[in-house]
């Protein structure tokens, strides 16, 4: 038997798969990028899981304060990025991003530029002063030449070292509520007060790799990227288009689409709680390496790792329904899907190898 898919409801389905099927090679390269930063973080991960390093120590991993802290740094860099661009002090902004993307760096590429000289050199000497200098190189080349594909290589190397850093320093329950407060934050500041819209704008005309850029055409060019990729140009009736018996609507002009875009936000969150889970919850299963260098890096145990994976997985399933509305060319809040995804992911996949009570640690706020 045969269906059919009549009406407005089917329409509408039938525009975005066509809709889908135009654009999935920028979206299954923006899906690569995001599996890409996730993975690299899995790999660092055994080489950072130590006390010193943890952001608030091993006490600070179970209380609440510290995400209520985070939330609200979030709030006040967006809200001062803002403030800046508005003031025509966009330099300030790209001095201060760039600053923090040279320092950031250090904690994805300082293991692999290790891993290549204990390789190539049998010796980790100056390796850390040596990372200090790529890092530069790299600065350096995205200011002169912010090209894509530069852009997309930083973001996606700060993206591996952020979630790293973040999963941790806090437990998987500490992350789910630092999840469910930024994607309501996410919603209401696309959707409601729009600021989140004129944020990516600014970072999308500075340049800066606080987003990854997914081209749709052969031959794109991020240089030559207008900014406004987020605005949408209305054009109103003039009153010789009016007539006696036809009312016109308006007609809205969408600007900026010849690729996609996506907040650097939207996978480090889904990322910080897959590198939590294999951190925090017990190491139990046979022991596995941290592709791709298990003698370097250090061992992961299969049962985190496996409900890690199952919190990726879960991340995907909602960045595909993510992919449904943005398909249609109109700006979304990533973090609703995507930590909702992330998250049903880790308690489906935790329940299957470790049952409930496992799944939730004990908190504080202090």
């Amino acid at each position: 038997m045969g269906f059919e898919l009549r009406g407005g409801w089917g329409v509408k389905v039938n525009e975005t798969i066509e809709a889908m099927r135009d654009q999935w090679k920028s979206m299954t390269s923006m899906a690569g990028m995001f599996v890409t930063t996730i993975f690299l973080g899995i790999t660092i991960q055994p080489i950072w899981n130590i006390d010193e390093v943890r952001a608030f120590g091993e006490e600070g991993t179970t209380q609440g304060g510290y995400i209520l802290l985070e939330l609200a740094l979030i709030g006040i860099f967006t809200f001062l990025i803002i403030w800046l661009a508005r003031k025509n002090l966009e330099m300030l902004i790209k001095y201060f991003i760039m600053a923090s993307l040279y320092f950031s760096l250090v904690y994805s590429v300082y293991p692999y530029v290790a891993l290549t000289m204990q390789i190539a050199l049998s010796t980790q000497t100056n390796s850390f002063f040596l990372a200090l200098i790529l890092n530069l190189l790299l600065m350096v080349t995205l200011w002169r030449f912010p090209e894509w594909y530069i852009v997309n290589l930083v973001g996606v190397l700060v993206g591996a070292g952020v979630i790293t850093m973040i999963g941790i320093s806090f437990v998987p329950t500490l992350v789910i509520i630092f999840m469910i407060c930024a994607a309501i934050y996410d919603h209401w500041a696309v959707n409601g007060s729009k600021h989140m819209l004129e944020l990516a704008d600014t970072m999308i005309d500075l340049k800066l790799p606080i987003l990854l850029v997914a081209p749709k055409e052969k031959g794109y060019s991020f240089l030559d990227q207008q900014e406004g990729v987020m605005e949408k140009k209305i054009e109103r009736p003039k009153p010789q288009d009016w007539d006696d018996h036809k009312i016109r609507p308006l007609k809205v002009e969408e600007k900026g689409r010849d690729a996609l875009f996506m907040g650097l936000g939207d996978v480090i969150f889904p990322g910080m709680l897959v590198i939590s889970t294999i951190t925090f919850l017990p190491q139990t299963g046979s022991v596995v390496g941290s592709l791709p260098f298990t003698s370097f890096f250090g061992w992961i145990h299969l049962d985190p790792l496996t409900v890690g994976l199952g919190t990726l997985l879960g991340g995907l399933i909602g960045y595909l329904g993510l992919m449904t509305q943005v398909a249609k060319g109109n700006p979304q809040a990533g973090l609703p899907l995507l930590n909702g995804g992330a998250i049903m992911g880790y308690f489906i996949s935790g329940l299957l190898v470790y049952g409930p009570s496992d799944l939730i640690q004990q908190i504080s706020l202090f």
